[in-house]
Protein backbone atom coordinates (compact mmCIF):
# COMPACT_ATOMS: atom_id res chain seq x y z
CA UNK A 1 0.00 0.00 0.00
CA UNK A 2 1.03 3.62 -0.45
CA UNK A 3 2.91 4.62 2.74
CA UNK A 4 1.22 7.93 3.56
CA UNK A 5 3.34 10.11 5.92
CA UNK A 6 0.30 10.78 8.11
CA UNK A 7 -0.27 7.14 9.04
CA UNK A 8 3.47 6.61 9.63
CA UNK A 9 3.51 9.56 12.05
CA UNK A 10 0.27 8.36 13.62
CA UNK A 11 1.37 4.78 14.34
CA UNK A 12 4.87 5.84 15.43
CA UNK A 13 4.04 8.77 17.71
CA UNK A 14 0.80 7.47 19.23
CA UNK A 15 2.43 4.13 20.06
CA UNK A 16 5.22 5.90 21.94
CA UNK A 17 2.84 8.28 23.66
CA UNK A 18 0.41 5.65 24.88
CA UNK A 19 3.34 3.41 25.83
CA UNK A 20 4.67 6.15 28.12
CA UNK A 21 1.17 6.78 29.52
CA UNK A 22 0.98 3.05 30.33
CA UNK A 23 4.11 3.22 32.45
CA UNK A 24 3.08 6.49 34.09
CA UNK A 25 -0.26 4.96 35.01
CA UNK A 26 1.52 2.04 36.63
CA UNK A 27 3.69 4.43 38.64
CA UNK A 28 6.89 4.37 36.58
CA UNK A 29 8.50 6.75 37.16
CA UNK A 30 6.80 7.69 40.40
CA UNK A 31 7.07 11.44 39.94
CA UNK A 32 5.01 14.39 41.15
CA UNK A 33 5.00 18.15 40.73
CA UNK A 34 6.75 19.79 37.80
CA UNK A 35 8.80 16.69 37.03
CA UNK A 36 5.55 14.81 36.50
CA UNK A 37 4.31 17.70 34.34
CA UNK A 38 7.26 17.21 31.97
CA UNK A 39 6.64 13.48 31.62
CA UNK A 40 2.91 13.92 31.01
CA UNK A 41 3.54 16.78 28.58
CA UNK A 42 5.80 14.50 26.50
CA UNK A 43 3.30 11.62 26.64
CA UNK A 44 0.35 13.79 25.61
CA UNK A 45 2.32 15.57 22.89
CA UNK A 46 3.19 12.21 21.31
CA UNK A 47 -0.22 10.58 21.78
CA UNK A 48 -2.34 13.55 20.75
CA UNK A 49 0.09 14.55 18.00
CA UNK A 50 -0.13 11.06 16.54
CA UNK A 51 -3.92 11.05 16.70
CA UNK A 52 -4.10 14.43 14.98
CA UNK A 53 -1.74 13.21 12.26
CA UNK A 54 -4.13 10.32 11.58
CA UNK A 55 -6.80 12.77 10.42
CA UNK A 56 -4.58 14.14 7.62
CA UNK A 57 -5.20 11.11 5.39
CA UNK A 58 -8.98 11.33 5.71
CA UNK A 59 -10.87 12.52 2.68
CA UNK A 60 -13.30 14.52 4.86
CA UNK A 61 -11.53 15.24 8.19
CA UNK A 62 -14.51 17.31 9.38
CA UNK A 63 -16.53 14.09 9.52
CA UNK A 64 -14.06 12.31 11.80
CA UNK A 65 -16.39 12.63 14.80
CA UNK A 66 -18.92 10.36 13.07
CA UNK A 67 -16.47 7.46 13.43
CA UNK A 68 -17.22 7.29 17.16
CA UNK A 69 -20.76 6.08 16.50
CA UNK A 70 -19.71 2.81 14.83
CA UNK A 71 -18.09 1.15 17.86
CA UNK A 72 -20.11 -2.08 17.47
CA UNK A 73 -18.52 -2.95 14.12
CA UNK A 74 -15.53 -0.67 13.55
CA UNK A 75 -12.08 -1.02 15.11
CA UNK A 76 -11.40 2.57 14.05
CA UNK A 77 -14.33 3.70 16.19
CA UNK A 78 -13.19 1.54 19.11
CA UNK A 79 -9.73 3.03 18.81
CA UNK A 80 -11.14 6.55 19.01
CA UNK A 81 -13.24 5.74 22.06
CA UNK A 82 -10.34 4.00 23.83
CA UNK A 83 -8.02 6.91 23.03
CA UNK A 84 -10.42 9.53 24.41
CA UNK A 85 -11.10 7.44 27.52
CA UNK A 86 -7.37 6.86 28.11
CA UNK A 87 -6.52 10.53 27.72
CA UNK A 88 -9.34 11.61 30.05
CA UNK A 89 -8.52 9.07 32.78
CA UNK A 90 -4.78 9.72 32.58
CA UNK A 91 -5.50 13.45 32.57
CA UNK A 92 -7.22 13.13 35.96
CA UNK A 93 -4.39 10.93 37.22
CA UNK A 94 -1.87 13.54 36.03
CA UNK A 95 -3.73 16.36 37.80
CA UNK A 96 -3.48 14.43 41.06
CA UNK A 97 0.24 13.79 40.61
CA UNK A 98 1.16 17.31 39.45
CA UNK A 99 -0.95 19.59 41.62
CA UNK A 100 -2.04 17.47 44.59
CA UNK A 101 1.00 15.19 45.02
CA UNK A 102 -1.44 12.27 45.00
CA UNK A 103 -1.07 8.78 43.56
CA UNK A 104 -4.56 7.55 42.73
CA UNK A 105 -3.44 4.00 42.02
CA UNK A 106 -6.70 2.47 40.75
CA UNK A 107 -7.20 5.40 38.38
CA UNK A 108 -3.64 4.97 37.09
CA UNK A 109 -4.11 1.24 36.49
CA UNK A 110 -7.34 1.93 34.60
CA UNK A 111 -5.59 4.58 32.50
CA UNK A 112 -2.70 2.20 31.75
CA UNK A 113 -5.14 -0.50 30.64
CA UNK A 114 -7.00 1.94 28.39
CA UNK A 115 -3.69 3.14 26.90
CA UNK A 116 -2.72 -0.41 25.97
CA UNK A 117 -6.24 -1.00 24.66
CA UNK A 118 -5.80 2.02 22.38
CA UNK A 119 -2.63 0.54 20.89
CA UNK A 120 -4.36 -2.82 20.49
CA UNK A 121 -7.38 -1.34 18.73
CA UNK A 122 -5.05 0.59 16.42
CA UNK A 123 -3.36 -2.65 15.44
CA UNK A 124 -6.70 -4.37 14.87
CA UNK A 125 -7.65 -1.78 12.25
CA UNK A 126 -4.99 -3.44 10.08
CA UNK A 127 -5.16 -7.01 11.44
CA UNK A 128 -8.84 -7.43 10.46
CA UNK A 129 -8.17 -6.81 6.74
CA UNK A 130 -8.25 -10.21 5.01
CA UNK A 131 -7.50 -8.47 1.71
CA UNK A 132 -3.97 -7.79 3.02
CA UNK A 133 -2.57 -11.16 4.17
CA UNK A 134 0.64 -9.58 5.55
CA UNK A 135 -1.46 -7.71 8.13
CA UNK A 136 -4.09 -10.39 8.70
CA UNK A 137 -2.21 -12.41 11.33
CA UNK A 138 -1.87 -12.60 15.11
CA UNK A 139 1.67 -11.17 15.09
CA UNK A 140 0.42 -7.74 13.99
CA UNK A 141 -1.09 -6.69 17.38
CA UNK A 142 1.81 -8.37 19.20
CA UNK A 143 4.24 -6.27 17.18
CA UNK A 144 2.35 -3.02 17.87
CA UNK A 145 2.08 -3.71 21.60
CA UNK A 146 5.70 -4.83 22.07
CA UNK A 147 7.08 -1.77 20.26
CA UNK A 148 4.79 0.54 22.25
CA UNK A 149 5.89 -0.95 25.57
CA UNK A 150 9.57 -0.82 24.60
CA UNK A 151 9.28 2.84 23.62
CA UNK A 152 7.30 3.61 26.75
CA UNK A 153 9.95 2.04 28.96
CA UNK A 154 12.63 4.09 27.17
CA UNK A 155 10.76 7.36 27.71
CA UNK A 156 9.91 6.46 31.31
CA UNK A 157 13.60 5.96 32.13
CA UNK A 158 13.18 2.30 33.06
CA UNK A 159 16.47 1.33 31.43
CA UNK A 160 16.71 -2.26 32.65
CA UNK A 161 13.15 -2.96 31.53
CA UNK A 162 13.72 -1.13 28.26
CA UNK A 163 16.64 -3.36 27.28
CA UNK A 164 14.57 -6.54 27.67
CA UNK A 165 11.50 -5.03 26.04
CA UNK A 166 13.61 -3.80 23.10
CA UNK A 167 15.03 -7.30 22.68
CA UNK A 168 11.50 -8.73 22.74
CA UNK A 169 10.18 -6.11 20.31
CA UNK A 170 13.10 -6.70 17.93
CA UNK A 171 12.48 -10.45 17.99
CA UNK A 172 8.75 -9.93 17.33
CA UNK A 173 9.57 -7.56 14.47
CA UNK A 174 11.83 -10.18 12.87
CA UNK A 175 9.17 -12.86 13.31
CA UNK A 176 6.57 -10.54 11.78
CA UNK A 177 8.72 -9.92 8.70
CA UNK A 178 9.52 -13.61 8.37
CA UNK A 179 5.91 -14.75 8.50
CA UNK A 180 4.66 -11.77 6.55
CA UNK A 181 6.90 -12.54 3.56
CA UNK A 182 5.04 -15.79 2.99
CA UNK A 183 1.59 -14.61 4.07
CA UNK A 184 0.28 -13.77 0.59
CA UNK A 185 1.25 -17.16 -0.84
CA UNK A 186 -0.05 -18.96 2.27
CA UNK A 187 -3.43 -17.23 1.94
CA UNK A 188 -4.08 -19.16 -1.28
CA UNK A 189 -5.33 -16.05 -3.05
CA UNK A 190 -4.65 -16.18 -6.80
CA UNK A 191 -6.14 -14.84 -10.01
CA UNK A 192 -8.36 -17.95 -9.98
CA UNK A 193 -9.81 -17.27 -6.55
CA UNK A 194 -10.01 -13.52 -7.19
CA UNK A 195 -12.09 -13.97 -10.34
CA UNK A 196 -13.96 -17.10 -9.25
CA UNK A 197 -12.90 -18.89 -12.43
CA UNK A 198 -10.81 -21.58 -10.77
CA UNK A 199 -13.67 -23.93 -10.01
CA UNK A 200 -15.79 -23.19 -13.07
CA UNK A 201 -13.52 -24.34 -15.89
CA UNK A 202 -14.43 -28.02 -15.75
CA UNK A 203 -12.31 -31.00 -14.65
CA UNK A 204 -10.17 -31.00 -17.79
CA UNK A 205 -9.27 -27.32 -17.53
CA UNK A 206 -9.07 -27.14 -13.71
CA UNK A 207 -5.28 -26.90 -13.82
CA UNK A 208 -5.28 -24.12 -16.39
CA UNK A 209 -3.67 -20.79 -15.58
CA UNK A 210 -6.00 -17.83 -15.26
CA UNK A 211 -4.50 -14.54 -16.35
CA UNK A 212 -5.69 -11.14 -17.48
CA UNK A 213 -6.03 -10.77 -21.25
CA UNK A 214 -5.08 -7.09 -21.01
CA UNK A 215 -4.90 -4.40 -18.29
CA UNK A 216 -8.27 -3.07 -17.10
CA UNK A 217 -7.29 0.41 -18.33
CA UNK A 218 -4.34 2.19 -19.89
CA UNK A 219 -3.71 4.85 -17.23
CA UNK A 220 -3.26 4.93 -13.47
CA UNK A 221 -6.15 5.08 -11.03
CA UNK A 222 -6.90 5.28 -7.31
CA UNK A 223 -6.44 1.55 -6.72
CA UNK A 224 -2.99 1.53 -8.28
CA UNK A 225 -1.90 4.66 -6.43
CA UNK A 226 -3.13 3.57 -2.99
CA UNK A 227 -3.17 -0.24 -2.94
CA UNK A 228 -0.44 -1.38 -5.33
CA UNK A 229 2.95 -0.24 -4.08
CA UNK A 230 5.94 -2.45 -4.88
CA UNK A 231 9.18 -2.33 -2.88
CA UNK A 232 12.27 -3.97 -4.37
CA UNK A 233 13.60 -6.92 -2.37
CA UNK A 234 17.11 -5.44 -2.00
CA UNK A 235 15.66 -2.07 -1.01
CA UNK A 236 13.40 -3.71 1.58
CA UNK A 237 16.33 -5.69 3.04
CA UNK A 238 18.37 -2.50 3.53
CA UNK A 239 15.46 -0.71 5.17
CA UNK A 240 14.86 -3.66 7.49
CA UNK A 241 18.51 -3.59 8.53
CA UNK A 242 18.24 0.16 9.21
CA UNK A 243 15.02 -0.31 11.19
CA UNK A 244 16.52 -3.08 13.35
CA UNK A 245 19.76 -1.20 13.93
CA UNK A 246 18.24 2.16 14.78
CA UNK A 247 15.05 0.91 16.39
CA UNK A 248 16.42 -1.79 18.66
CA UNK A 249 20.18 -2.55 18.47
CA UNK A 250 21.55 0.99 18.96
CA UNK A 251 19.15 1.89 21.80
CA UNK A 252 20.16 -1.29 23.64
CA UNK A 253 23.83 -0.40 23.09
CA UNK A 254 23.33 3.15 24.35
CA UNK A 255 21.56 1.88 27.47
CA UNK A 256 24.00 -0.96 28.17
CA UNK A 257 27.19 1.15 27.98
CA UNK A 258 28.59 1.71 31.49
CA UNK A 259 28.45 5.44 32.20
CA UNK A 260 29.47 6.99 35.52
CA UNK A 261 28.94 10.59 34.45
CA UNK A 262 25.27 11.43 35.00
CA UNK A 263 25.14 14.00 32.18
CA UNK A 264 26.61 11.58 29.63
CA UNK A 265 24.25 8.87 30.85
CA UNK A 266 21.25 11.14 30.21
CA UNK A 267 22.64 12.04 26.78
CA UNK A 268 22.96 8.36 25.90
CA UNK A 269 19.38 7.79 27.02
CA UNK A 270 18.28 10.69 24.79
CA UNK A 271 20.16 9.22 21.83
CA UNK A 272 18.51 5.87 22.53
CA UNK A 273 15.04 7.45 22.37
CA UNK A 274 15.81 9.38 19.18
CA UNK A 275 17.34 6.33 17.49
CA UNK A 276 14.36 4.19 18.50
CA UNK A 277 11.87 6.69 17.09
CA UNK A 278 13.65 6.85 13.74
CA UNK A 279 13.96 3.07 13.55
CA UNK A 280 10.27 2.55 14.35
CA UNK A 281 9.31 5.12 11.70
CA UNK A 282 11.34 3.19 9.11
CA UNK A 283 9.73 -0.10 10.12
CA UNK A 284 6.28 1.49 9.90
CA UNK A 285 7.07 2.76 6.40
CA UNK A 286 7.80 -0.84 5.46
CA UNK A 287 4.67 -1.98 7.29
CA UNK A 288 2.57 -0.03 4.80
CA UNK A 289 4.81 -0.17 1.71
CA UNK A 290 5.08 -3.99 1.79
CA UNK A 291 1.38 -4.60 2.41
CA UNK A 292 0.31 -6.54 -0.69
CA UNK A 293 -3.37 -5.91 -1.36
CA UNK A 294 -5.12 -8.68 -3.32
CA UNK A 295 -6.44 -6.12 -5.82
CA UNK A 296 -2.93 -6.13 -7.28
CA UNK A 297 -3.72 -9.52 -8.81
CA UNK A 298 -5.90 -7.80 -11.42
CA UNK A 299 -2.95 -5.70 -12.52
CA UNK A 300 -0.33 -8.45 -12.57
CA UNK A 301 1.49 -6.96 -9.56
CA UNK A 302 1.26 -9.97 -7.24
Amino acid sequence: MHPAPSVILFTTLSGLGFGLLTFLGLGYPGVTGWVAFVFYAIAYALAVGGLLASTFHLGRPERALKAFSQWKTSWLSREGLCAVAALMVMGLFALGAIFLQQDWRLLGILGAALSLATVFTTSMIYTQLKTIPRWNMALTPVMFLSVSLAGGALLAGKESWAIWLLLLAGAVQLAYWGKGDGAFAASGTTMKTATGLGGNLGAKQSGATVRAFEPPHTGSNYLLREFVYVVGRKHAFKLRAIALTLGFALPILFLALPMENLLIKHLMAGFAVLSHMIGVAVSRWLFFAQAEHVVGLYYGKR
